[in-house]
């Protein structure tokens, strides 16, 4: 995502803007956020380790959620969704890509931006749509298929499932200043399907067949390679 999509002034008839100094100044940003979290950055901070200045900074990006914003959705990928033919192995990749999100940006960052965009209808939505949309778009096709393919009940609200998935990633993060770990989303993922799945325990048993064939496919190729001399 460019950081131009959350930019909202447009630069006046001039010298174009230089991209090396949008580069530098939105690393800078994800730098001190790193190590300083939302409530210890500042511009001038900012402006100092990019090698600029304050202005020019403001003249991108009006105001500290904005400059955050840009550059957190510059570091963020738009995730794929997974379709890898197995179902419960797809679910389990579709929630990771929502921890996988939001474990590139330190929580208390996220809770804290959120904070200083909720009032603004407009910031309010950029932040979703940089943040939470992305990774939803890409689980909610993996749902679709898994709904298709006849492994979640035909009445399986996708949506609902969507919130469940996503509401204790959000919550640890925004409200807890902490991620998910990989054995909760473990057992999540489990209740979820348990839930949803037409047949859970015929879910699993694909799962490690597909895995025996993968394992087994691989010890062949292994097998006819050259030999040693």
């Amino acid at each position: 995502m460019s950081s131009e999509q959350v930019t909202t002034r447009a630069r006046p008839g001039g010298r174009p803007r230089d991209p090396q100094i949008d580069a530098a100044v939105l690393g800078a940003t994800m730098t001190v956020l790193d190590t300083s979290g939302y409530a210890g950055l500042s511009v001038e901070e900012v402006a100092r380790r990019a090698g600029t200045t304050r202005p020019a900074i403001y003249r991108r990006w009006a105001g500290k959620p904005r400059l955050v914003l840009a550059a957190i959705a510059a570091r963020l990928d738009v995730p794929e969704s997974p379709d890898t033919g197995c179902t419960l192995c797809d679910f389990g990749e579709g929630l990771l890509i929502f921890l996988a999100e939001f474990r590139t940006i330190r929580p208390d960052v996220l809770g804290a931006l959120y904070a200083d965009c909720a009032a603004d209808p407009d910031l309010r939505a950029q932040y979703m749509r940089i943040v939470f949309d992305p990774p939803r778009a890409a689980v909610g096709a993996m749902l679709d298929r898994a709904i298709s393919r006849g492994h979640l009940r035909p009445d399986t609200d996708r949506d609902q499932i969507l919130d469940l998935l996503g509401s204790l990633v959000y919550q640890r993060a925004l409200f807890d200043n902490a991620h998910l770990s990989d054995r909760e989303a473990e057992r999540l993922t489990e209740t979820l399907l348990r839930g949803a799945a037409l047949d859970y325990d015929a879910l699993v048993a694909h799962s490690q067949a597909l895995e025996i064939e993968h394992t087994a496919a691989a010890g062949d190729d292994h097998a006819d390679g050259p030999a040693e001399r």
